[in-house]
């Protein structure tokens, strides 16, 4: 199957300088993959001559001029409603009209959310897209997490379509049937965590998800369950945290090997297992974050991702589109998705 991708080239906080030859390395190694380049035509143009592109990529290329950009601070509203010529729209613009299957962009995430929401529209059945990704864990395999940062506040059934969201991910990328779920809590007994937490677990159990209780943050790493549903903002902190500390051991360990001669030399003996370290501590390979809920794929790119880490967003992408993620979700989310009505009782859920 032939994917076809547009790229919001200008998003990011570096840009041209990094997405372009992150698609062309994308090209060389995905060979039935198409890209729209999507941006300031000339400037995409000048980016692409500097790096003398394959002819044989070419054909695979094509450049779609948008005239402005949407600033890494700029207001979602502002962005949505007065830049309908942005990068960013414009790509979105192309996943609507069937032009190509998915868009990715390492541009400004609330714009990049309201946006495909304004333009995509939702799934019926789910009210809030949610961003979800997979974190590496212990058990040699990812854990898939959601939401990392679009909402902040959640009422106890938008933790059910997180789930529903999630499970279906997991099936339509890594082909797990029955993913197991867990619920982010600061305890694994049933009476901790807020009200919405408590009632989002009672719905969670009510519903046809392997739904397996109450989680804790260190249960992430450890790959006890296969998707962790979460509010936006506990898991945005959780992201955020995870990068933060693997870069302080990263760093930690590099400067304890600086320590003297003998630290040194021990260095050069470790350094193949440092590099390994490096490679599977590493945040790009696992950059590009899913925008579930939407009626196309859209991906997200981490903003500061370098060549190798839009590559994997790219990746991800063309997965996602292969496997026809949207269609994956509606199919998993019910036709009626209103709770039992006791629970919904309980929930404040009409």
């Amino acid at each position: 199957m032939t994917v076809r991708i547009a790229i919001d080239c200008m998003g990011g906080d570096l840009g041209l300088a990094v997405t372009v030859p992150a698609s062309l390395a994308f090209l060389r190694h995905v060979t039935d993959a198409h890209c729209t380049l999507v941006g300031r035509e000339e400037d995409i143009r000048l980016a692409l001559a500097s790096l003398s592109v394959d002819p044989m990529i070419s054909e695979r290329l094509q450049v779609q001029h948008a005239s402005e950009v949407v600033g890494m601070d700029e207001a979602p509203a502002q962005a949505m409603r007065g830049k309908r010529d942005s990068s960013m729209r414009v790509a979105l613009d192309l996943v609507k009209e069937g032009r190509v299957d998915g868009c990715v962009s390492a541009g400004n995430t609330g714009a990049l959310m309201a946006t495909s929401r304004f333009v995509l529209k939702m799934i019926d059945g789910i009210d809030r897209p949610a961003i979800a990704s997979q974190l590496p864990n212990m058990r040699g395999g990812v854990t898939t997490m959601l939401d990392l940062g679009a909402n902040v506040d959640c009422e106890p059934v938008h933790y059910l379509q997180f789930g529903l969201m999630g499970a279906a991910l997991v099936t339509a990328l890594d082909r797990r049937d029955r993913p197991s779920v867990g619920l982010l809590n600061i305890g694994e007994e049933v009476m901790k965590g807020n009200d919405a937490v408590r009632q989002a677990a009672e719905l969670l159990r009510d519903s046809p998800l392997n739904f397996v209780g109450n989680v804790e943050g260190n249960d992430i790493y450890e790959g006890r369950v296969d998707v962790v549903v979460c509010d936006g903002f506990v898991g945005n902190v959780a992201l955020k945290t995870s990068e933060g500390l693997a870069r302080m051991l990263g760093q930690m360990i590099w400067e304890e090997f600086g320590r003297g001669f003998l630290s040194r030399l021990a260095a050069l003996a470790a350094m193949p297992v440092l590099r390994r370290f490096k490679h599977r501590v590493d945040p790009g390979r696992y950059n590009g974050a899913c925008l579930v809920g939407l009626r196309g794929v859209v991906v997200k790119s981490h903003g500061s991702a370098d060549a190798s880490g839009f590559e994997m967003a790219l990746q991800r992408c063309a997965d996602a589109c292969r496997n026809g993620l949207p269609a994956q979700i509606a199919a998993a989310i019910p036709r009626d998705d209103r709770p039992p009505a006791s629970v919904a009782a309980a929930a404040g859920v009409h």
